[in-house]
């Protein structure tokens, strides 16, 4: 298992390069890609090869065949070479790259949701650079303070605390650890799964039930993991109310608040939720790997230097 916390990668630089990754479902439409463009090109940072490829690339649902996917990450010629990957989008698919042995590149890899596989297994090989945080297709509709948060992370600049709502009281100091509930669920149990002892976890996810977060929670407390960590924070949990279930008595359901309240309540470590993290903008984009402190008393979350 890897040494934590990790270091960051160098800093990106004003003329770097990044490279384009379609590791997950299909893109169909270039609009959204190139309004990501546009702005990290605001930021002096140019794309390697042709963009308009990755638009219609399509085997089923998924963004290519496996071995294309898989060359957007490791198959790249020496010319195309880039300090930052970033993802186009995430959906489904990105696990499956992981069948086969896939090596990190060295620098920053950039994405959320589906995205986790590939940020965790980045991390449980002791690589640096995994970012949590705006997709290419995503960046262009996140607030300035997420979009500038973002460059900060990326050129080395301080950031802000992100701030919550505090829920169980504490300080604790840990590798910091972000991901889509629903993928990370599904890593347990695999070599992918970075190291969760004293770790502090921000868990977010999109379109789920309660009674499923319910489960998928009870599944982490069943194998011991959540037991492990020294704090857990909570982002946005969008569309994963009880809408399908409306007009039922409400003493026979369980709401998304009560259900993430009671699956952390005695673990005994900090708890902050309505962190600014996750499928609701903003996304602020968290390093992973990096020693962070989560403040359950003020409901903040700190990345320390």
């Amino acid at each position: 298992m890897p040494a934590l916390p990790l270091p960051l990668p160098t800093p990106l630089r004003r003329g770097d390069r990044l490279r384009l990754v379609a590791a997950s479902s299909a893109l169909s439409e270039a609009t959204r890609l190139n309004a990501g463009l546009a702005l990290l090109a605001s930021w002096g940072l140019d794309h390697t090869g042709d963009p308009a490829a990755l638009v219609g690339r399509r085997w089923g649902y998924l963004a290519g065949q496996d071995r294309e996917r898989r060359a957007d990450l490791d198959g790249v010629p020496e010319a195309e070479e880039a300090p930052l990957l970033a993802c186009v989008r995430g959906g489904w698919g990105a696990a499956r790259l992981l069948e086969q042995p896939l090596a990190p590149a060295p620098g920053w890899l950039l994405g959320f949701s589906d995205v986790t596989s590939l940020l965790w297994h980045r991390v449980a090989c002791g690589q640096p650079g995994a970012v949590h945080g705006p997709l290419v297709t995503t960046l262009a509709a996140e607030p300035a303070w997420s979009q500038e948060r973002l460059r900060a992370l990326l050129f080395g600049d301080p950031l802000p605390d992100l701030e919550g709502l505090p829920w169980r009281g504490g300080i604790a100091e840990g590798p910091l650890l972000a991901a889509n509930l629903t993928v990370a669920t599904h890593l347990l149990g695999t070599p992918h799964l970075p190291p969760l002892q004293g770790a502090i976890l921000i868990l977010e996810d999109v379109g789920e039930a309660p009674y499923r977060i319910e489960r998928m929670l009870t599944q982490w407390r069943l194998c011991g993991a959540l037991q492990q960590l020294a704090g857990i924070g909570f982002g946005s949990f969008e569309g994963c109310g009880d809408g399908d279930r409306a007009g039922e008595p409400p003493e026979e359901i369980f709401s998304l608040e009560q259900v993430l309240r009671e699956r952390t309540a005695d673990l005994g470590i900090p708890v902050v939720a309505q962190l600014p993290v996750g499928h609701s903008p903003g996304n602020g984009a968290l390093p992973l790997g990096v020693r962070a402190r989560l403040d359950g008393q003020r409901g903040c979350l700190q990345v320390l230097p």
